[in-house]
């Protein structure tokens, strides 16, 4: 018996057709999605220097909703960081192992084995030598994603760079600041005189407090973020006149390889005497730029700086991180070469006490 041939009829024909057209369509789409990840993910991976764990354990504060524009592979705003290799920003050193206890809050400084410090593997490199040295410490960086935005972009690099505990992102921001070679404090919260009426923050170290609390207290806020030199007090004017109270906290940076910077604000600060007896790395401010915030005060103390430093052969400024500060900085600093000075991060005009 013979096989008749069956043709398939038009409306089988048509189904056929819109459906070898919607998998040419699927298998197309698919391809560009594949070079975009292609093409995205190796830029990526061209840019990144190494790897690092995040055990989701303790997250950094979030003071603002606002995320910071800066990016970095430190980011550790969904956990603590535990670093396993050397981590630069650029150029510039941001964290390595060897300098770093692992703590269950993040990366606490401490000195290598091999004795080098924090101090002096963080510090930011200087200029010039042979003219009077200027330094100038700006604070409270962090907490305004747009003030901090406008500090890198307006100061020179030598001008210090002081981030707050409570930094959202704070670690992004920190290698931003050190990819653009300024030299970075992490500000510690202290007993003023008029607290809590003045309240710097969470875990603000007290006067006449329990020691271990304070060591504790301030322990958290070094390990927010890495590649600093040392710490700077957020207010402090009652802690840094009781000796009892501050020589702890000196000497618990001195042995972790950091410096004290006293931003000079406190009257009756005896941070030197206890910086001596401690045998810590000190600098003192000594010029307030923006007590006043207004432009022709703070030029007038700007070059009071100058006075000083030609006087002593250096001088050290603080200011804040408003907006007639950076910008009266930012012009001042740009003759500041031609008038016979340099400008120098903070550990430059650090000596050792003891």
């Amino acid at each position: 018996m013979a096989i008749s041939s069956i043709e398939p009829d038009s409306g089988a024909r048509s189904d056929a057709r819109v459906l070898l057209i919607a998998c040419a369509s699927v298998a197309g789409l698919l391809g560009v999605l594949g070079f975009a990840v292609a093409i995205l993910g190796g830029a990526h991976a061209r840019d990144a220097t190494v790897q690092l764990s995040l055990t989701p354990q303790t997250a950094f504060p979030k003071v603002q909703s606002a995320a910071p524009r800066f990016s970095t592979q430190m980011d550790a705003a969904a956990g603590t960081l535990t670093i396993t290799q050397p981590v630069y920003a650029g150029h510039a050193l941001l964290a390595d192992p060897a300098l770093i206890e692992q703590t269950e809050n993040g990366p606490l400084p401490r000195v290598a084995s091999d004795g080098r410090t924090p101090m002096a593997a963080y510090a930011a490199p200087v200029a010039a030598a042979g003219k009077p040295k200027i330094a100038v410490v700006i604070t409270g960086l962090g907490i305004s994603v747009r003030q901090t935005d406008a500090a890198l972009s307006k100061l020179p690099s030598a001008v210090t760079l002081a981030f707050a505990p409570y930094a959202d992102g704070a670690q992004s921001l920190a290698a931003e600041a050190r990819k653009q070679g300024h030299e970075i404090l992490a500000e510690v919260p202290m007993e003023p005189y008029d607290f809590p009426d003045s309240d710097p923050g969470p875990r603000t170290l007290r006067a006449g407090g329990d020691e271990q609390a304070n060591i504790q207290r301030l322990a958290w806020a070094l390990t927010r973020f890495t590649g600093y030199t040392g710490v700077v007090n957020m207010a402090g004017g009652r802690l840094l006149s009781d000796p009892d109270s501050l020589s702890p906290v000196m000497t618990f940076l001195t042995r972790r390889g950091l410096l004290f910077y006293d931003d000079g604000s406190a009257p009756h600060s005896i941070a030197p005497e206890v910086a001596h007896r401690t045998g810590a790395s000190f600098a003192q401010g000594t010029v307030a730029i923006d007590a006043v915030q207004n432009p022709m005060e703070i030029d007038r103390r700007l070059s009071q700086l100058e006075e000083q430093a030609r006087s002593t052969g250096s001088a050290s400024g603080t200011g804040a991180v408003y907006p007639v500060t950076l910008d009266r900085v930012a012009l001042w600093a740009q003759g500041l070469s031609g008038r016979g000075f340099v400008l120098v991060p903070a550990s430059a005009i650090v000596a050792k006490s003891n």
